[in-house]
């Protein structure tokens, strides 16, 4: 043994625990990118840390997307690190540790009332530094690898990749019911189709009637949905009475089963009309990524007040009997 290794101590944190963290741990025999670590947490992204070795905010604004690289295996042991005892999340900076070297993340910390959830002496303020800087050399793989994303993103850019994911599954666009379910967008048709009946059609014209007896009962509980099958995608047609302020309204408009950007590839109209009158409108489908209630509340739509829908309907105004027809086109 040299005389720089006699004067070097080994500096360990207290306690025997798995959990604990070797604070000279060498950086450079941690493996590189993972398959099998996956982070559900919808927790804020947190910037990595700033200290004197490391510096990875720039990692973490950088628009440039990551290129696939080889999948590598990260050790079991280091997932267990990385994942707070608490929530069984990945944590981000400020990761807290005890006094024996137990960590948890920092959204846990107010719930365990100052007390470490593994050997229960009291947290303090203490910052685990050494395994931050374990977070920032590793590269792991998208969550939603299964749905088709192959980048590997650095650790502390990963939330912010995933909020952002093309290949992220979409929310149910039924509006009917607080629905839970989300997927890609074929099985979205069938889950409309099975579970909530919705009526399908293939076609970029169309033409429905929506009647209904007492339209004076106008509440945030009448939803129409139809979903059209037209150029190679599907679009979801909604019908609904709403208060807008103190005034009753119906409002009708086209969302597309994609993402924004090939939303805008589409136009469409809608026309209503009677005893001589039409009203028209046309616009730029929306997103299924943006909520039903997001794209209803901007009224990005054709709206129609209550009494000018009553004298579309023609008779003695007691009875709701609107036509709407439009068509959905692709721009060249």
């Amino acid at each position: 043994m040299t005389r720089d290794e006699r004067a070097r101590p080994e500096r360990r944190c207290k306690g025997p625990s798995s959990r604990s963290l070797l604070l000279h741990l060498n950086y450079e025999s941690v493996p590189m990118a993972s398959v099998t670590y996956i982070d559900d947490s919808g927790s804020e992204i947190i910037d990595p840390p700033k200290t004197e070795v490391l510096d990875v905010t720039e990692l973490a604004d950088d628009p440039v997307p990551h290129s696939p690289k080889p999948n590598v295996v990260v050790s079991s042991s280091v997932r267990e690190l990385l994942e707070c005892p608490v929530c069984l999340t990945a944590m981000y900076p400020p990761i807290h540790q005890c006094s024996n070297g137990h960590t948890l993340c920092s959204g846990c910390k107010p719930r365990v009332h100052n007390r470490c959830p593994t050997c229960r002496h009291e947290l303090g303020n203490i910052r685990c530094l050494a395994l931050e800087k374990v977070a920032a050399s590793l590269e792991l793989p998208c969550k939603y690898q299964n749905f088709g994303c192959l980048g590997i993103y650095p650790y502390y850019c990963k939330l912010k990749h995933e909020s952002q994911c093309q290949y992220r599954p979409y929310s149910c666009p039924y509006a009917g019911s607080e629905c839970t379910v989300a997927g890609d967008i074929p099985y979205l048709v069938n889950h409309l189709k099975d579970d909530h009946k919705v009526d399908m059609h293939n076609g970029c014209t169309f033409n429905h009637r929506y009647v209904k007896s007492n339209p004076h009962e106008v509440e945030n509980a009448t939803w129409m949905l139809t979903v059209f099958s037209c150029f190679g995608q599907y679009f979801c047609l909604h019908f609904e009475a709403f208060q807008l302020g103190m005034s009753p309204v119906y409002i009708a408009f086209l969302r597309f089963m994609g993402d924004d950007l090939e939303a805008k590839n589409y136009s469409y109209s809608l026309e209503v009309g009677g005893t001589g009158r039409k009203m028209i409108w046309q616009g730029v489908p929306r997103s299924i990524r943006d909520s039903h209630r997001k794209v209803r509340d901007s009224y990005d739509g054709l709206i129609i007040q209550r009494n000018m829908a009553l004298f579309f309907s023609g008779g003695e105004r007691k009875e709701l009997k609107l036509r709407v027809t439009g068509r959905i086109w692709k721009e060249q």
